[in-house]
């Protein structure tokens, strides 16, 4: 009885410490994201990311998210993509236009870890505002207010960090609220 009971308190015990270290990880999209799982194998399964995901699928740029990084994604919710001008989604989805999707998409991503914290240290560093240059050779204007960081794009549109530092096996994803565009 009493190894019964042992046994049961040491399951649950390790079952209590699994979702302790499951819990650090902010969830996206009513989603649970893993950071031993890849960029992709966590978007796939938020909610809020579907335009995202289909973006990516046709740019072909799944094997590049599932590598071994480090990357940085800020990935736009479907919100996001939804506030782009009428059929702008449906035109960048088209096969002939694989090249300006995938130049919109690669400005959204870094080839680095950069936490919030890092981003917030080379803002301040910088005097309150720091060039981020992304693999899509686009260049975000980082700013931090109130422990909120915002990305200008090249256009002057800015995109709010809506949820920071959700990690993973090979980088990290920061949600925001608008889709970056590149100067064209």
């Amino acid at each position: 009885m009493i190894k019964s009971v042992l046994r049961g308190f040491a399951l649950a015990t390790a079952m209590s410490a699994v979702a302790f270290a499951a819990a650090k990880n902010p969830t996206v999209g009513g989603a649970a994201m893993f950071d031993s799982k890849n960029i992709i194998e966590n978007a796939v399964n938020s909610k809020d990311h579907t335009t995202l995901v289909a973006a990516v699928k046709a740019a072909g740029l799944v094997g590049t998210l599932e590598g071994k990084g480090p990357f940085t994604v800020f990935a736009p919710t479907n919100e996001a993509f939804a506030a782009l001008p009428k059929g702008t989604v449906d035109t960048l989805l088209k096969p002939e236009n694989k090249a300006t999707l995938t130049k919109v998409l690669t400005c959204h991503v870094v080839a680095a870890d950069a936490m919030a914290k890092t981003v917030a240290k080379m803002i301040k560093d910088d005097g309150g505002e720091h060039d981020i240059k992304t693999v899509g050779d686009c260049v975000l204007k980082a700013k931090e207010n109130m422990g909120k960081i915002t990305l200008t794009d090249e256009n002057g549109g800015v995109s709010h960090v809506t949820i920071a530092d959700v990690k993973q096996s090979n980088g990290v994803i920061h949600v925001v609220d608008k889709v970056l565009l590149p100067k064209m």
